[in-house]
């Protein structure tokens, strides 16, 4: 996208905001069909699996919801968004006391009977899609193993790619914090990996 396409986006997403910020649903359906990945994919990784993070999500945007009145500017809206639906997810996660899953393959119970939560890969070989599917789990669970602190930092710059400034406006932590917090958090993660932690 060109900047030209660039800044005519962000002038129609800023005019959907002073909408919805006034009442109007539908300019806050619009504004947040643009952001819905976003918030689902930073749910997730916090959260570590989808059901559990289609429900921060929709808690996350019930409450943008109700606050957008409080966000007056397009440049800052998707760094406020990030921080309501980082927030509703460790909430969750200190009121569950940050119970981990031991695995991401849960079986859940529908009308048809029990099935598997499975990931769909593009990988072409079978053992391929097997080792992904496996790296990808060992990496999520040992993400869910983090404290919320840790888990926060990875998740939004190694996984989100939120730069150190975006990182300290999202979290509300110093840049210097932001900055020794997010390498203990690596550290720690690679020794969880290693099976050291």
């Amino acid at each position: 996208m060109s900047q030209r396409q660039d800044e005519k986006l962000l002038k129609q997403l800023g005019e959907l905001l002073e909408k919805a910020a006034s009442g109007d649903i539908a300019a806050f359906e619009l504004l947040i069909a643009e952001y819905e990945k976003l918030i689902f994919s930073q749910a997730f990784r916090m959260m570590g699996n989808a059901w559990d993070a289609r429900d921060a999500a929709q808690e996350s945007l019930i409450k943008i919801y109700k606050n957008i009145h409080k966000c007056h500017d397009i440049h800052s809206f998707k760094s406020w968004i990030r921080a309501i639906t980082n927030n509703t997810c460790i909430d969750e996660l200190r009121r569950r006391g940050n119970k981990r899953e031991d695995s991401l393959n849960r079986m859940f119970e529908t009308e048809e009977g029990e099935v598997e939560l499975q990931f769909e890969s593009t990988d072409p070989g079978p053992e391929a899609v097997l080792l992904g599917i496996e790296k990808q789990e060992r990496i999520q669970l040992a993400i869910n193993r983090l404290p919320v602190k840790y888990k926060t930092l990875i998740v939004l710059r190694d996984i989100n790619g939120l730069s150190y400034e975006e990182l300290a406006e999202t979290t509300g932590l110093s840049l210097g914090t932001v900055k020794s917090r997010l390498s203990r958090s690596r550290e720690k993660l690679k020794k969880l990996l290693a099976g050291e932690y």
